[in-house]
């Protein structure tokens, strides 16, 4: 029930009276009140208050319970951070799971499926650029992508292992984007660059997640506290960038052969051949002899001029770099499972002859004889 109590004074009392309806006056004030209007009677002035009615005991219990007030504001932005750090966890395994399997082709030498751009992907994967002081790149994205999907669980559940709290583990987080993203940015030059027209959906894919882990943060952490930060982002942007790059210029060959981009090119054989080198390019065909060799291997060229124009098509002839020459192109399967080292290179009957060879040398590692027979 609720009630006014009214104080009035003048110019002739000194104390305000305390009246409520019902009674004449009331001994003591209220614990608190609430002045909502004020206004002037005949010279008096009186304040007109609402006070809440209830026993003694209510009172006690309503003073004696704490306020518990939560603001919409506060809700939301823990809401807003849970949700930030899942999306952390979340892309973080993503990243992990590309990096895993890449780490796995990169030890295992084992050409990448490439759903986009055929074998140009190989290209990038395999080249010079995908070892960091010797280490796969691949196996360093998989720590860092496992860190950051870590780090999201951990501030979305609270739960923070080696006493590390919040605040330390969202700066660890930022860190950890920052030099992903530094990264994830030299690699698109180096791409652009180094390796024009190739097609790397792997790289492309973890570009974006790199970068979208970064701006999560940064949104996470808000513009002030991005602000206060901004110097520490461009240090390790740059301490990763100047690592990469010592890391590539240490690595690269002196000789200019480096930078060759040879393209693909058929050999022309203009040679004759005769009944004793067609004979001997079908007994070798016939015991599955097999000639590896690369289309700008000058030897190569000389050994299937030795046979001629019409024996050198009987011979197993292996390319082992159909689609053209760059740096860092990979090898043809069948020339690395072959282990092939140089060009060119016979492989009959399971003895291994480097190099060009004398005719002769052929028949007798294959057992033909002169009359075209086998020995």
């Amino acid at each position: 029930m609720a009630s006014f109590i009214a104080i009035s004074s003048s110019s002739s009392s000194s104390s305000p009276s305390f009246l409520s309806p019902g009674s004449a006056s009331l001994s003591s004030p209220p614990r608190s009140i609430t002045f909502l209007s004020q206004f002037k009677c005949w010279g008096a002035r009186v304040l007109v208050l609402p006070v809440k009615c209830s026993s003694s005991g209510q009172n006690h219990d309503a003073e004696s319970e704490p306020e518990t007030t939560t603001t919409p504001s506060s809700s939301a932005s823990s809401s807003s951070s849970i949700s930030t750090y899942n999306w952390c966890a979340g892309i973080g395994g993503v990243g992990f799971l590309e990096t895993a399997y890449l780490t796995y082709l990169k030890l295992s030498n084992t050409d990448a499926f490439c759903p986009v751009g055929g074998g140009s992907c190989g290209d990038a994967l395999n080249s010079d650029y995908a070892l960091v002081f010797g280490v796969p790149l691949p196996l360093i994205g998989m720590v860092a992508y496992g860190l950051v999907a870590t780090l999201g669980l951990q501030l979305a559940r609270k739960s923070f292992p080696f006493r590390i709290d919040e605040s330390y583990s969202r700066w660890i987080l930022l860190g950890s984007t920052t030099s992903m993203a530094a990264a994830s940015a030299y690699f698109l030059y180096i791409l652009s660059t180094k390796f024009p027209g190739t097609s790397c959906t792997y790289c492309l894919t973890s570009a974006v997640l790199s970068f979208s882990l970064f701006f999560i943060t940064l949104k996470e952490f808000g513009f002030e506290d991005v602000q206060k930060a901004v110097g520490i982002q461009i240090i390790i942007a740059s301490l990763v960038i100047a690592t990469l790059s010592t890391s590539y210029s240490s690595s690269q060959p002196v000789s200019s052969l480096a930078e060759v981009n040879l393209p693909f090119f058929e050999t022309e054989i203009t040679a004759p051949s005769s009944p004793y080198t067609l004979s001997l390019a079908k007994h070798l065909h016939a015991i599955g002899a097999k000639m590896y060799g690369a289309f700008w291997c000058s030897h190569c060229l000389e050994q299937k001029q030795a046979f001629g124009e019409e024996a050198a098509k009987q011979l197993d002839y292996v390319e082992c770099f159909p689609n053209g020459y760059r740096k860092g192109t990979k090898i043809a399967k069948a020339c690395a499972d072959a282990k092939i080292e140089g060009f060119p290179t016979w492989v009959i009957n399971g003895q291994v002859l480097s190099g060009e060879q004398e005719l002769e040398d052929l028949a007798q590692a294959s057992g033909f004889s002169e009359v075209g027979q086998p020995s």
